[in-house]
């Protein structure tokens, strides 16, 4: 009795020992290798390095000018003579080599999904001390550009009164393009006035809303020079729509 006592104590002492070796081998972990923890590394860098630079990169696609240049139009399309105002109108307003994305002095934006709204203090002229929410090419103000985008905006987002007007590039000329043309909101026919070689009418029609196109309260350097400008970019927009024209199959 003794001897299987014994032996029963033995089994179990050795199942014992077999139980925790078991469960040792069944819960213990395989180091994480060196090389995993490169990948891993290299992996969140360049994610970092996708999204960090994102905006910069966002900005280089929209249309720029260059030294000495006025910047394109982001939209296709259009009267070539309305489409040199829409140009003529920047060089005042906005002036600036990424016209699309600069907020009223100087600094600049990078999300085009809505307006800024980012009221800035006015440093000079008559309005000085004031602030603006003047952003983008043609330097809507945030009331300007909703009461605008509702006329006028191609491709408005949501319904009802939760309608969103994007600020990408192409909207921000296609709703002053569309306002631009429409006779009945100026009581003018711009397009058969720029026709007609009346720049400086136009000019003196819209600088109640533009006030720095020659006739409101807030010239620049650039202003005396702008029908000097609209005749050259002039001249450039109806090239280019003779050249859409000429490439286009019969």
């Amino acid at each position: 009795m003794a001897v299987l006592h014994r032996q029963v104590v033995l089994l179990s002492h050795s199942n014992l020992i077999e139980g925790q070796l078991g469960t040792t081998s069944l819960t213990r972990r395989r180091p994480f290798s060196s090389v995993k923890a490169l990948m891993v590394v290299l992996l969140l860098l360049g994610g970092a390095l996708l999204i960090v630079p994102q905006q910069d990169w966002r900005r280089s696609l929209l249309p720029n000018a260059r030294p000495g240049e006025i910047a394109p139009l982001a939209m296709e399309g259009g009267d070539p003579y309305v489409r040199a105002l829409l140009r003529t109108i920047s060089a005042s307003e906005s002036n600036d080599p990424s016209p699309y994305t600069v907020m009223y002095g100087g600094k600049h934006f990078s999300d085009l999904s809505r307006h800024p709204d980012q009221c800035r203090t006015i440093v000079s002229g008559p309005n000085r001390g004031n602030c603006t929410t003047a952003a983008g090419r043609y330097q809507f103000i945030t009331t300007t550009w909703e009461e605008k985008a509702t006329l006028y905006h191609p491709n408005p987002e949501g319904m009802l009164f939760w309608k969103r007007y994007s600020y990408e590039a192409f909207y921000q000329d296609q709703v002053a393009y569309n306002w631009l043309i429409d006779a009945e909101a100026w009581g003018i026919d711009i397009q058969q006035l720029l026709r007609e070689g009346e720049i400086r009418t136009v000019l003196q029609r819209l600088s109640g809303t533009w006030t720095s196109l020659g006739y409101g309260i807030e010239d620049n350097w650039f202003t005396p020079a702008l029908p000097r400008i609209y005749q050259e970019l002039l001249q450039e927009e109806l090239e280019r729509a003779k050249g859409t024209v000429e490439e286009s199959p019969v």
